[in-house]
């Protein structure tokens, strides 16, 4: 071997020795890398489950909830003022959790007034779902139909509540406490106005009796009862008065004002033959307390009661039941007309004949007592 093989010999060892030493820094190297991106996945994965962690912690339950809370929402609620009462009842965990979700919801400007069912610990986007649907409201309507008197208006909350007549009877004994005017001298027939309730969940007696005086402020404000009873020459409690006995002897809504107006002309003109005497056996039934009844015995028509308008001219001392707004408004506007006498003609069709003339108003009858010999069997 020459010199130079002997060289170019040592020089190839030492290149190989070099790469043989250099393979373990490489592999070193490259597993303290993938060590390094392995480290920093695990820390963003890790950190992320902190995050979501510390925000349920810190600002939302995780859900899905449990007992029972029965959720009220006022008129005039804000999305806020919503979540602080939520919060107060354990509903959700922050107001923020809730006013966020709110903020992601479009339907939420359109929450509607009223109960719904919800549980404690909720995440705040259910709560919202419950609250966007109007189906979830729990609704415990109450139709109170025009014409009853209290005493049946009462049975009728009796019926439709978990409460004894006696909490009702009890307030009725402190009509303050209900907030009745002071027209009503104490009184509440007449006062509680006819309508459909949403008394709601958490009705009690006295909420639901305030709800339908309150009522019948707002329809006595809407119809400017004090103002036209004044223009009429009667008082606030006349007017009263007379939407009852509309209400007691109309039998269709056609008929309200002529009604009425013969209540005015046998008021104002006792020179026609009536004598000021309104003769209705609507308050001879409620003198003698009773709730129907076409043919009224003579013993009964004699009763002597302030309320019965056969015996006393004027009105009665106040309602006889309770008058929707259509029978207020007829009181403060009836029908032009000289009308004195009425007569249902036919119970079925419930067709009144309206006149002035006494002998027509006999003739009237006649045609009444021929209908229930004739066509009817609830005469």
């Amino acid at each position: 071997m020459t010199s130079d093989q002997s060289e170019l010999s040592r020089v190839d060892r030492r290149g190989e020795r070099r790469r043989r030493r250099s393979l373990p820094g490489i592999v070193a190297v490259t597993l303290s890398v993938l060590i390094l991106i392995g480290g920093s996945i695990f820390a963003v994965i890790k950190g992320a489950s902190l995050i979501r962690e510390n925000l349920v912690a810190a600002g939302d339950y995780p859900g899905p909830g449990s007992g029972e809370v029965i959720f009220e929402v006022q008129a005039g609620n804000t999305i806020a003022e919503m979540g602080r009462a939520l919060k107060e009842q354990g509903v959700v965990q922050t107001v923020e959790a809730f006013t966020n979700a709110a903020a992601e919801e479009p339907k939420s400007t359109g929450i509607q007034v009223g109960f719904y069912q919800l549980r404690e610990e909720m995440p705040a986007a259910d709560v919202l779902k419950i609250l966007v649907d109007p189906l979830q409201l729990i609704r415990s309507n109450v139709v109170v139909p025009e014409g009853l008197r209290a005493t049946q208006i009462i049975d009728l909350l009796v019926e439709k509540s978990d409460f004894k007549r006696r909490a009702f009877d009890t307030l009725l004994a402190d009509p303050t406490a209900i907030g009745l005017p002071k027209q009503a001298k104490g009184k509440v027939e007449g006062y509680l106005l006819p309508a459909t309730y949403d008394f709601g969940p958490k009705a009690n007696p006295k909420s639901m009796l305030t709800a339908m005086v309150e009522r019948w402020k707002q329809a006595a404000e809407e119809s400017d009862l004090k103002k036209r009873a004044k223009g009429r020459g009667y008082s606030p409690a006349e007017v009263m008065t007379i939407a009852s006995l509309i209400q007691a002897e109309a039998n269709r809504p056609d008929d309200l004002g002529k009604v009425s107006r013969v209540i005015y002309n046998r008021l104002e003109k006792p020179e026609s033959g009536t004598n000021g005497k309104l003769e209705l056996d609507a308050t001879v039934l409620y003198a003698i307390d009773k709730e129907a009844g076409v043919d009224l015995t003579q013993e009964e028509l004699d009763t002597d009661s302030p309320y019965n308008t056969r015996l006393y001219a004027g009105l009665p001392p106040g309602p006889i039941e309770s008058p929707g707004d259509a029978a207020i408004n007829a009181a403060l506007n009836p029908t032009p007309g000289p009308w004195l006498y009425y007569v249902t003609v036919n119970l079925r069709t419930s067709e009144t004949k309206f006149t002035d003339d006494y002998d027509e108003f006999l003739s009237f009858r006649e045609e009444f007592q021929e209908y229930c010999e004739t066509k009817s069997k609830n005469c």
